[in-house]
């Protein structure tokens, strides 16, 4: 069997696909650095509903939650369900410090610095990256990293 691989260059393109009897063919959608920034706007504005379930329908199934503010891998859905139940009682609000935007073919990574500020007032500066991936008409979360700062010696 033959794979060929979609490139950035490929992006644009409708297809990339090997002639012959075996072919693996992948549709590269186009997108755009604003449409993936837009997708965490898109997670921020889950977080101000108050509701997981909201939050959590951003993430595929196999995706990995590596939490701001706990210590624990969240792997399934019901692992994230439980992580964001704890998490929106903080009341969070994200904003962009700096960030970095990779495209490829129906993937995309967001990653860099942002903080959270928190219903009583205190706030949070992190470490993120996200990876996303194309699913149907939209995106879904397949990783996200998110840490805290190191305090400055």
């Amino acid at each position: 069997m033959r794979f060929i691989l979609c490139t950035a260059a490929t992006l644009a393109l409708a297809a990339c696909a090997s002639p012959g009897k075996d072919t693996y063919e992948t549709i590269c959608h186009k997108t755009s650095v604003a449409e993936v920034a837009g997708l965490f706007d898109t997670w921020n504005a889950a977080l101000q509903t108050g509701d997981p379930k909201k939050v959590v329908t951003l993430y595929a199934a196999d995706a990995v939650l590596l939490p701001t503010l706990s210590n624990s891998p969240r792997l399934s859905k019901a692992d994230k369900m439980e992580y964001f139940e704890y998490f929106l009682q903080q009341r969070p609000r994200g904003s962009i410090d700096q960030r970095n935007i990779i495209l490829e073919c129906n993937t995309a990574i967001d990653t860099g610095l942002y903080t959270f500020a928190f219903g009583d007032g205190s706030t949070a500066k992190a470490r993120y990256t996200y990876t996303y991936r194309r699913s149907g008409d939209g995106w879904l979360i397949t990783s996200h990293h998110s840490s805290l700062l190191p305090q400055p010696q």
